[in-house]
């Protein structure tokens, strides 16, 4: 009896690395936000009816509801659009919110916000490096 100790190791389409990388980011992207409740100002902000800066309104809410789907979405988008297409729109929105995360993070000096959104634009540049690097048909 032959005794193989290697596994066996299957390539990772590339659309499924770029899904997992979405994911990966919206979980950090959650978490993040939801160690900010535990926050005093923060807490004491949302009790106020503000978010930061902005008023914790209707318009306020739809806005963040869309910001927050677009990634949700990317995860689908990048399984079932052509890979042209989802190439260059996985470019796209990943450097748009890889520069939205760090406007929101400038001035910020909590540790774990500071460190979340680090690990958030690294996820979201390694879906452009993966996009930019899509392996072509021979």
């Amino acid at each position: 009896m032959k005794n193989n100790k290697n596994y066996d190791e299957q390539p990772v389409n590339t659309r499924i690395k770029i899904a997992g990388l979405w994911t990966s980011m919206l979980f950090v992207f959650a978490y993040v936000d939801i160690f900010a409740f535990f926050r005093k100002d923060i807490l004491e902000g949302a009790l106020a009816g503000k978010v930061g800066e902005f008023d914790a309104n209707q318009l306020f809410f739809v806005f963040t509801t869309v910001y927050i789907l677009i990634p949700c979405l990317m995860l689908f988008l990048t399984l079932v659009l052509k890979a042209k297409t989802s190439r260059i729109l996985n470019i796209v929105i990943a450097a748009i919110y890889a520069l939205t995360i760090v406007g929101a993070a400038a001035g910020e000096t909590w540790t774990y916000c500071i460190l979340g959104s680090a690990v958030e634009v690294i996820l979201l540049a390694t879906i452009v490096r993966y996009c930019i690097k899509w392996p072509r048909e021979n």
